[in-house]
């Protein structure tokens, strides 16, 4: 783990003027600002397809191998020659920088199809071709699985009749045939989405800007993954969970958190060699150069909640074989390339399993100013060098939100003492991404709207909340030009940079 910092900021948040960030010109832009304020690295939220049903979470998609369509770039189409620029002439008035993903998805829908007619038209498709072959294991179930919610039946796959629920070949094969076009759309879009994708990432690779990807621990009950191998997880003879994920009550709400996603069948896993989860992450390591896994703790005992429960309080810990599992899983990947996302309720038995692993873990800034300040672990002089520092996740409020609205009397009353001068909220952002980038974490990341000392209008989610998250963005491309000679003097002061002499060179 290379010492170093750098900005967590999702695809959605990018400016663009099509009212959700995409693998555009603007994140290429986005590179080269991190390259210039000698960040290295660029962490993301999952790029797997989102939808309304479910707030638009990025956590909770159809597909664990499918990316979102709505990040394929329509100017990199232009130039790929699958759109005229006559078809991105009259683009939609999007006033609010926040994403609005109904109006997004209406518009991109109309374009996408636009582009695909183009490509129709194509004799030359052996790029595409050579895509479908290398990815056929998951995209020739995916692309039947949601030409059939798009065109048959849009409820939910366990809803769908029993033939093609319980995924009769016969059945199954017919369907194919009447949705041939439509298969092969949704092909195609997979196709522009991981070309742009690939071609962003071998950008930031050039510009020595490390990729860090999330991975969700569940899917969504109503995912093709679910239908395609219902055995892995726990559900009943009508195909409906008996049990559902979440975690106990915490920090984020006095009654837990209920998912609602599947539990795994971790029996059957085990049988198979844990083949599905094995195609899942080398997948990730594909599209990232590290991985942060969401719900750690989630592999050594999962909080599994009665499907008749309102809430996640009377769910109980339920213990997988989490030895045996990563066993497999060490031996293929790099532990450096992992990120255990330890936050929650953390017992020993998973502390025991990340030390036995040496997966570096994450420490949040803003928890660590409470009555326990001494011993708390995420204060700064209780890390370890192998560990990575957040001033704020995607699920916390920023830094100026939690000073305004969140921080008691006390909690301000010990970021004082703990900086050895007063604070106020103009300033609050920078001291406590300082405390992060002179700490001995190996990489400290930064949500940009901490960056940018934004307050709680910005923050990307609430946890237990259903709807109003998942939108902020940056309003324009002017903002990131701003942004901050203070970040790169820090960054550089604290032996975070790619270059050794970088302090020399910039006055330091």
């Amino acid at each position: 783990m290379k010492r170093g910092s750098g900005i967590l900021l999702p695809i959605t948040a990018l400016p663009t003027r099509y009212g959700i960030g995409d693998f555009g010109p603007a994140a290429y832009l986005f590179i080269d600002f991190l390259k210039r304020h000698e960040q290295l690295y660029w962490q993301l939220l999952p790029l797997t397809i989102t939808d309304s049903a479910y707030g638009n979470s990025p956590y909770s998609s159809i597909s664990a191998f499918a990316g979102n369509e709505l990040f394929i770039s329509f100017d990199f189409l232009v130039r790929d020659g699958y759109l005229t620029s006559d078809a991105i002439a009259q683009v939609p008035s999007f006033p609010s920088p926040a994403v609005d993903y109904e109006r997004v998805r209406s518009y991109k829908k109309t374009v996408l199809d636009k582009a695909y007619a183009s490509f129709s038209r194509r004799k030359d498709r052996s790029a595409y071709e050579t895509f479908c072959a290398e990815e056929s294991a998951w995209l020739d179930t995916y692309a039947f699985f949601s030409s059939f919610k798009e065109k048959i039946s849009s409820g939910p796959w366990y809803t769908w009749p029993a033939a093609v629920r319980d995924r009769d070949e016969a059945v199954i094969r017919d369907y194919r045939k009447k949705l041939t076009d439509v298969i092969e759309k949704k092909k195609f879009f997979q196709f522009l989405f991981y070309t742009q994708w690939r071609a962003l990432k071998a950008y930031a690779q050039q510009n020595d800007v490390c990729m860090i990807g999330d991975l969700p621990i569940y899917v969504n009950n109503d995912s093709v993954d679910v239908w395609a191998h219902p055995s892995l997880f726990k559900l009943n003879k009508e195909k409906m969970p008996t049990v559902v994920a979440g975690v106990p009550p915490d920090y984020f709400s006095e009654t837990g958190q209920r998912w609602g996603n599947p539990v795994y069948n971790w029996r059957i896993l085990q049988d198979t060699g844990y083949a599905w989860w094995l195609s899942r992450l080398t997948h990730s390591f594909s599209l990232y150069d590290m991985v942060r896994i969401d719900h750690f703790r989630g592999f050594v005992a999962a909080w599994e909640i009665p499907v008749d429960k309102e809430t996640a309080i009377d769910g109980s810990w339920v213990p997988a074989p989490v030895y045996d599992f990563f066993d497999r899983i060490v031996a293929r990947f790099s532990n450096d390339r992992i990120i255990a996302e330890d936050l929650g309720v953390i017992t020993d038995d998973v502390r025991e399993v990340m030390d036995y692993y040496d997966f570096p873990g994450m420490k949040v800034l803003l928890f660590g100013f409470a009555d326990d300040l001494p011993f708390h672990p995420y204060i700064p002089h209780n890390y370890t060098p192998r560990c990575v520092v957040y001033t704020g996740t995607h699920d916390n409020n920023t830094i100026r939100g939690w000073y305004d609205e969140e921080a008691t009397d006390n909690n301000r009353i010990q970021l004082s003492r703990y900086l050895e001068k007063p604070i106020d909220k103009n300033s609050v952002h920078q001291e406590i991404i300082r405390l992060a980038l002179y700490s001995v974490a190996a990489i400290a990341i930064i949500p940009l709207q901490d960056v940018l000392g934004l307050g709680s209008a910005a923050r990307m989610n609430k946890p237990a909340t259903g709807s109003g998250n998942w939108k902020w963005r940056i309003a324009n491309d002017t903002v990131l030009k701003g942004i901050h000679e203070w970040l790169h003097q820090m960054t550089i002061i604290t032996g975070r940079t790619r270059h050794p002499d970088a302090h020399k060179t910039n006055g330091v």
